[in-house]
This record gives C-alpha cells, sequence and structure tokens, in this order.
C-alpha cells in the first residue's frame, strides 16, 4: 500500500490570521513522512539508511552493495549528520478513529466519521540519550483554544470540553485530518506551554500493520477478555502472542468482561502495548537489518498523515542514526497526572503535578530520573537482572521483589514489568 501523505500547511498558531491552502504533493513527502516517523511514531526505529528510505519513496529496482560488498575493504562510511543535534523534539502522536475505506473494514461497528481518542506527546531528548512518551486522557476536561485550519477558517474557542474535542473541530471546521491535528497540537501548546514540533496522525490499518510487520507482540493479558464492541474480542488469561488486528481490538477495546470501562485503563493497555512493541523491534534487530527496517518502515508509513517539517532525507537518516543507541530502560511512558473531575465524574481533571511535567518537558529534564526538579508518579525501575547461573549445590538464592507498575497511572520503562501473569 502507498503511504497517503498529505502536505501540511505552515500556519503561525499564535495569529489571528487564516494559514495559507496546502500545497500540493510532491514526490519527497513521503521521504518526510519516514523521518517524522522514524523520530516520532517510534522514536526507536531509528537506523534507516538514505537507500532504504528512497527504496520506499520511489520503488526503485535496487541491490543492497553493502550487504553485496560485506567482508571486502572499503573506505569508512561516513555516519549521516543529525540536522538537529541539540535539539529537542516534541512530537505529538495521534491515533485516530476514522471509519472510512480499510478502517471501516477493520472495526466494522457501524461508527461513522472521525475522531482521536489516543493522543501522546513524545519527547526526544536533546543528547538523543532517552524518549518519554505521555499520554494525555481523551477524557481531560480542559479549554480549547480557536484554531487555524487548513482551508483558511478558524474553529471556535470553546470554555469548557473534553480534550479530544480539539481534534473534532478541527476536522469540523477545516474538513481534514490535517486541521484536527493542527488543532490538538495548538491546544497542548497552549495548555503545557511546551512547544510542538510536528505531528503524526496513525489510523486502525496502520496500527495493526505496525504490529504485524514485527510478527506480533507478547503480551501479558491478567484476567479474561471480553468485549463484543471490539469484534467481539477473547482473550483468556495468560501471555499471549498478539497479531495485528488482536493487538488493534485490545488497544481500542473498553467495555466488557475483564474491562472496567474507563478510558485511563485504556490508555494503561496502548502504553504497554507500544512498550512491547518496542521490545519487539529491539529484540529482533530490526533497525539493523535492511529486509526486516524495509518492511517495518513501509507498513509504518501505510497509513499515516503527517506535518510536512522535515527537509530532507538525508537530514531525516542523520536524526534516526543519532538514536541508534536507544535502550528499552531509556523509553518511558506516562500519563499526564490526573483525577476525577468533580462537576462531570465521567471526566478527569489535570492536577498540579501536571505543572511539573511539563516544567520538565520544556527544560528536556528526565521526568523519571533523579535529575528531574520535581517526581512525577512513581520512579522507573528496571526489572531486576537474571543472575548468572552457576553450577554451585545449596539452596536456591531468594528471587527479588520486581515492583509492578500501573500502566496509565504511573510511570514506567519498556524495561519495566506492569502486569503479571502466573
Amino acid at each position: 500500500m502507498r503511504p497517503r501523505v498529505l502536505p501540511r500547511p505552515r500556519p503561525s498558531l499564535g495569529s489571528a490570521r487564516g494559514p495559507v491552502h496546502a500545497r500540493s504533493l510532491h514526490s519527497h513527502r513521503l521521504a518526510r513522512a519516514i523521518g517524522m516517523t522514524l523520530t516520532g511514531g517510534l522514536a526507536f526505529a531509528t537506523a534507516a539508511s538514505a537507500t532504504t528510505a528512497l527504496t520506499l519513496a520511489g520503488n526503485i529496482d535496487s541491490t543492497d552493495a553493502d550487504a553485496v560488498l560485506e567482508g571486502v575493504d572499503r573506505p569508512e562510511a561516513e555516519p549521516p549528520s543529525d540536522p538537529n543535534a541539540g535539539t529537542v523534539l516534541n512530537i505529538v502522536l495521534l491515533g485516530t478513529d476514522d471509519r472510512s475505506g480499510e478502517n471501516g473494514e477493520l472495526v466494522a461497528d457501524g461508527e461513522l466519521g472521525a475522531r482521536s481518542d489516543t493522543t501522546i506527546i513524545l519527547h526526544v531528548s536533546a543528547d538523543r540519550s532517552r524518549v518519554e512518551l505521555v499520554s494525555i486522557p481523551r477524557d481531560s476536561t480542559v479549554p480549547i483554544p480557536s484554531c487555524p485550519t487548513t482551508n483558511g477558517e478558524q474553529t471556535k474557542a470553546i470554555r469548557s470540553s473534553k480534550f479530544n474535542a480539539a481534534f473534532a473541530q478541527g476536522v469540523l471546521v477545516g474538513g481534514d485530518v490535517h486541521s484536527g491535528a493542527i488543532c490538538a497540537l495548538h491546544t497542548l501548546e497552549t495548555l503545557t506551554g511546551v512547544r510542538m514540533d510536528g505531528y503524526v496522525v496513525v489510523d486502525f490499518a496502520g496500527f495493526q500493520q505496525m504490529i504485524d510487520a514485527v510478527g506480533g507482540v507478547d503480551m501479558c493479558i491478567p484476567q479474561d477478555v471480553y468485549s463484543p464492541k471490539a469484534n467481539d474480542l477473547r482473550l483468556d488469561a495468560g501471555v499471549k502472542h498478539l497479531d495485528g488486528w488482536t493487538a488493534l481490538n485490545y488497544a481500542r477495546a473498553r467495555t466488557g468482561e475483564g474491562l472496567d470501562g474507563s478510558d485511563t485503563s485504556r490508555i494503561g493497555r496502548q502504553q504497554e502495548l507500544l512498550a512491547a512493541l518496542s521490545r519487539a523491534v529491539l529484540a529482533q534487530d530490526v533497525l539493523t537489518d535492511a529486509p526486516r527496517l524495509l518492511a517495518f518502515l513501509d507498513a509504518l508509513t501505510s497509513s499515516l498523515t503527517t506535518s510536512d517539517n522535515f527537509a530532507s532525507v538525508s537530514e531525516l537518516t542523520g536524526l534516526a542514526f543519532s538514536l541508534r543507541s536507544l535502550r528499552a530502560e531509556n523509553i518511558s511512558f506516562m500519563t499526564v497526572p490526573f483525577t476525577t473531575d468533580p462537576e462531570n465524574r465521567a471526566n478527569v481533571i489535570w492536577t498540579d503535578e501536571a505543572g511539573a511535567l511539563w516544567a520538565n518537558l520544556k527544560a528536556d529534564l528526565p521526568a523519571l530520573g533523579q535529575d528531574a526538579p520535581v517526581q512525577v508518579g512513581s520512579p522507573s525501575t528496571p526489572a531486576t537482572p537474571a543472575a548468572p547461573s552457576s553450577t554451585a549445590t545449596g539452596p536456591a538464592p531468594t528471587p527479588t521483589p520486581t515492583v509492578t507498575r500501573k500502566a496509565g497511572e504511573e510511570a514506567f520503562s519498556s524495561a519495566d514489568v506492569t502486569s503479571v501473569c502466573g
């Protein structure tokens, strides 16, 4: 499937004047989308070469020359340079439940329209040593500012509404997903005071293909799950290997047996799925295996809508290369601190702790580390490594208890335990 990549207008989000109309599609848009994907959708997928990106962009008949020449004495390759070296990146990741085309066939629930029920701020540190993903509950009670759209119109400001109304308003007034994403981005900047550098929108098909591209993911399902509204999803408790279709429905499920119906619990399951995906990518050496990386990127870019704010393939691969040393314990997940909205118990409001989180992101301080000025949520504790094997006789050592984090409510890293099965 060829990627759906549309240009992003360049409105001044602080201006009342509407943006100019979007420019026509250019051939290098795909390369830019791949770069945004590398640094946004999955920041740990970071070793793409320019050859790989160009192959995706043009379906070029190509051969992996480096593989053919392996073992031959050659001059050292010049590593790609990061055009944003030393610069923080904050990217808005949006999961949209668009029911058009293939997406409608995947979910088959009779719903119409497009909404964004998943919003994550992806923070990439300036030194490229860590990535933090902050989930925003869709049911957060917040003010929604007036937003410019791609057709030059402005949405109306809303004094108090659910956060996901920002995306819906943008789509309604602007007539496209870009307008929804721009309004969500502008709303986040207004609420947090943190500059957002772009957005990536992934639909149902894209999520499923992402999971299938790595052959599925292993997940601990703590209790039996049956969700009629999520394509009759049925999962028995235990460690399960989920393919893309099953993972998609598990990420969507909110009501049914074994589920409490809350959006915050669903956020936790989505965070666990992304953590499992990151572990699968790292464990399979996808980043250093050209055929696997090509397949993964092809799947990842097939259902994306992105902002257009990166310049060239060479610059993007440099940025990707700079993240090559990321490990599971350097990829962290958290939810903006919240409590129940006293005026509407179906919604949540952000607590004062959220201010510390935004301050950390703005200052590029690790939200989970000791260097943060204020601890946000529970500190992350990497899983205890296994003790070395020994042939010595005697009683077995007492296992060290492993702290289990509650995904969706507590901060955790991809190396942490979030669910216990047996």
